[in-house]
């Protein structure tokens, strides 16, 4: 069974497949490192798992959401868990005894903090942790240095400038040209950077 989500606010969700317990495909989750784009490489379910630990072990106690953007301001919003995953991964994780719900004053939602067994589990892992928050944070330098925002922004500039020239009076075939011939003319030259 396949799942793919996409929540407001907290970027793709990645692609996996549930097999024998909860999100495995042999360890992995499927479809990781093809493709590139956004989603960046998928975490394995063990190292999903410890970095939720590692985030409850630095912060006060979380809920899901809070959890959700962590991950996504740690990767400069490249890889963010879905609620679909997440949710049940931190029900296992108290199913688990190392996490526990917590009682935050004023909030309506389901908060977690690790438990004595989770902060064992911390430091007995803390290398293994550490390892997959520097994967996350190599995604994060990887994500600012492919930003495309700057060229999205000049590209619907352009889209804008010719468009509002084509629709103005005076506006031909000759002009059509001649606005072609500007754009084929950056399209070359992009091409040569």
């Amino acid at each position: 069974m396949h799942f793919h989500k996409r929540v407001r606010g907290c970027g793709p969700a990645p692609r996996m497949f549930f097999r024998h317990g909860f999100g495995h495909s042999h360890g992995k989750f499927a479809g990781g490192g093809g493709g590139g784009g956004r989603r960046g490489k998928r975490f394995a379910g063990e190292e999903l798992r410890l970095m939720v630990l590692g985030l409850l072990a630095d912060e006060a106690p979380q809920h899901g959401y809070q959890l959700i953007r962590s991950f996504a301001d740690k990767s400069n919003q490249a890889y963010s868990p879905s609620p679909g995953v997440l949710y049940p991964l931190l029900t296992l994780l108290a199913d688990m005894g190392l996490v526990e719900e917590a009682a935050v004053e004023g909030g309506a939602r389901r908060s977690y903090a690790l438990t004595d067994a989770g902060r064992a589990e911390v430091e007995a892992k803390k290398a293994e942790i550490d390892a997959a928050f520097a994967r996350l944070a190599a995604m994060a330098d990887e994500a600012r240095r492919t930003d495309a925002a700057p060229v999205r922004r000049a590209m619907m500039n352009l889209r804008t400038a010719a468009i509002q020239r084509l629709t103005r009076e005076g506006g031909d075939d000759e002009t059509a040209f001649a606005v072609a011939a500007i754009l084929d003319e950056a399209a070359q030259r992009i091409e040569r950077l």
